[in-house]
């Protein structure tokens, strides 16, 4: 009898922003396909006995082929044990989990979604700041900048432009010079307040904020090595930028009660 893969988002890093479900899965797992940037300390919660497989998926660096990562998933699923493929943030996030699923199921492998915090809400909650706002923000547009092959996305910037609308940007670090470009072009205020966050949800997590016409010299004068995500939009000025830190671990039980 096949065993079964569950797709689970691991959150921006911090084990204590896994959901409840993602940790128990992980718990339970026998093997855990994994990406670049999960968290050492997500991965801590799997059994000894697990099998640990480093799949990559790291913008601009090398990593195994998908068709790889799908074939491994079914190979293993058909042993019979119970696979954890492990993103990061939310999966259904730029998670290929749509592709994943199918190609599952398309061979007889019962699949399960876990959700997870994807790095737009961790950066906004670590650093103060609401993704909309009355009167502000009525909406969110989460968007990458690139598409299939790496190269940059060129349409489909309008909705962006809109003054009241949040733009939550994922892998657009090397791209930021060009999305700016193209919402100013389109409508959007040169003056418009944005923040660029690396490493959103773990204790080192760092903002640069400027406005959209000087974010780019900004984001290239910090010279980020870690995953950012860009929010663009009037929230942004709530940003508490010095006395921001990530959301702290509990105590267990037994020490608070203490």
């Amino acid at each position: 009898m096949y065993g079964k893969v569950l797709l689970v988002g691991a959150g921006p890093g911090p084990a204590d922003l896994l959901t409840l479900r993602a940790a128990r899965a992980i718990g339970a797992a026998d093997a855990v396909l994994y990406d670049a940037l999960v968290s050492a300390e997500a991965l801590a919660l799997a059994p000894e006995r697990c099998l640990r497989i480093q799949t990559g998926k790291r913008a601009g660096k090398a990593s195994m082929p998908q068709a790889t990562i799908n074939r491994l998933m079914l190979r293993l699923a058909r042993r019979g044990l119970a696979v954890v493929r492990l993103k990061g943030g939310d999966p259904a996030v730029f998670g290929r989990v749509g592709e994943e699923k199918a190609f599952l199921q398309a061979h007889g492998v019962a699949v399960e979604i876990v959700p997870g915090v994807t790095a737009a809400s961790a950066a906004a909650a670590q650093f103060g700041f609401p993704l909309t706002h009355r009167g502000e923000a009525r909406r969110l547009l989460i968007s990458t900048a690139t598409v299939t092959d790496g190269a940059a996305l060129d349409q489909g910037w309008a909705a962006a432009a809109d003054p009241e609308t949040t733009l939550a940007l994922y892998m657009g670090r090397d791209q930021i010079a060009g999305v700016a470009d193209r919402l100013i072009a389109l409508g959007r205020a040169p003056s418009t307040p944005a923040i660029a966050i690396e490493n959103a949800g773990a204790p080192h997590a760092r903002a640069i904020a400027a406005p959209l016409a000087d974010l780019p010299a900004a984001l290239a004068g910090a010279a980020p090595t870690g995953p950012v995500v860009i929010l663009v939009g009037e929230v942004t000025t709530q940003a508490e930028l010095v006395a921001a830190t990530a959301i702290p671990t509990p105590r267990p039980l037994q020490e608070a009660r203490a």
